[in-house]
């Protein structure tokens, strides 16, 4: 049974319906769509009808709740950030090292450090939330000898220091500015004495060995090998006295030397004398010679600084004074040839060596090395 005060909820809600109707009705006969009839009655353009269902929709997808989340922005810029610090393990050693200090080695050096190339972007700058955990060091494992690379880089931090100074002393730049403001009408570098790098910039010879030495024991010795080509005992240690022998030889110019005079080389004869001429002595040892892990080589490496014919004295009253030698300037110049374009030399040398101990009969061995040097000269 219905009672009477159901009625007037009864008409309000009849009401809700008959507004949305009318409303529903308007929009339609506003968009020239007829409701009901025929359905060949409806217009032939329904672009109309379709502009209005997209307009239903975009006012659904407002109200959604999925689209009311506001949405973080999405990062467009991935570009990967430049590394500042590199960590090198050389052979289970660590170095953190600067880039700039990385990118100022050798080229010969850099390619024996990283023959597949080296990439100084952070890899995973694209996953980067910017916080404070981004600056770390990725790690790069190095096949090179950290005592040689030590070397290397202790030699370079000397020579920078040396000529552009530090914060409590004067470098030698600071006392050839006057070569860059005036210049000698009988300077053989040109007019413009500024367009001459050696005179901006300090200059370093590298010179390396690589030594890859074979030995051929005697006929009735110990020393084989097994059907597999695997040598004995008693070849092995043949092999290391022979590396012993050759790794003690640390004189930079015998082995070359030993090689012009056999062949009469007058072109190795020329480089000998341009080394001596730029910085190295005829009786100058390699400032860094060591054996190779687990193979029968020999690597070593001398740096000098170049002799640009700049002379700073100083004067009776304290005064710094910079004097230039044109004609070993012209020297040094011939050496920017090798500015970022190493040059290579190979050639055998074959020698006989006593291996016996003291008290043993004579043991004679054939000793062959394969020497290949490495000329290159870098600025600082």
């Amino acid at each position: 049974m219905r009672y009477f005060s159901d009625f007037p909820r009864i008409s309000q809600a009849r009401a809700r319906v008959v507004c949305a109707a009318l409303v529903v009705f308007a929009l339609a006969a506003a968009v020239g769509v007829q409701v009901g009839g025929d359905h060949r009655s409806r217009p032939r353009s329904r672009r109309c009808s379709r502009l209005l269902d997209v307009n239903m929709a975009a006012v659904n997808l407002n109200n959604s709740p999925i689209t009311q989340v506001s949405q973080t922005p999405v990062q467009t810029n991935l570009q990967p950030q430049l590394l500042t610090r590199l960590l090198l393990d050389l052979r289970g050693r660590r170095f953190s090292v600067d880039r700039e200090n990385i990118l100022s080695l050798p080229e010969s050096v850099l390619l024996c450090l990283f023959p597949n190339g080296l990439v100084l972007s952070r890899q995973s700058a694209a996953l980067s939330d910017g916080g404070d955990n981004d600056d770390y060091e990725e790690l790069y494992g190095v096949d090179f000898d950290p005592e040689c690379f030590e070397y290397v880089l202790s030699f370079f931090q000397h020579a920078r220091e040396e000529f552009y100074g530090t914060p409590t002393s004067p470098g030698l730049l600071a006392a050839q500015q006057q070569l860059l403001e005036g210049g000698s009408p009988t300077s053989d570098f040109g007019p413009s004495p500024s367009q001459n790098p050696l005179l901006t910039k300090q200059a370093i010879i590298v010179l390396r060995e690589e030594l890859e030495y074979f030995s051929i024991p005697p006929k009735n010795g110990k020393e084989a090998t097994d059907a597999r080509g695997i040598a004995n005992d008693a070849l092995l240690e043949l092999k290391r006295k022979c590396g012993d022998y050759l790794l003690h030889k640390r004189n930079i110019f015998t082995a070359l030397q030993r090689n012009v005079n056999k062949e009469n080389n007058l072109a190795e004869q020329h480089l000998i004398d341009m080394l001596c001429m730029s910085g190295f002595d005829r009786d100058d040892e390699w400032g860094y010679r060591a054996m190779e892990p687990s193979r029968c080589c020999i690597s070593s490496i001398a740096l000098v600084l170049l002799k640009t014919g700049i002379v700073h004295t100083t004067s009776p009253t304290g005064e710094r004074q910079v004097t230039v030698d044109y004609n070993q300037m012209a020297t040094a110049q011939k050496l920017l040839l090798f500015w970022r374009k190493p040059a290579r030399k190979c050639w055998w040398d074959g020698i006989e060596v006593d291996l016996a101990e003291p008290g043993e009969p004579e043991k004679i061995i054939k000793l062959w090395a394969r020497r290949v040097w490495t000329l290159e000269l870098s600025l600082v």
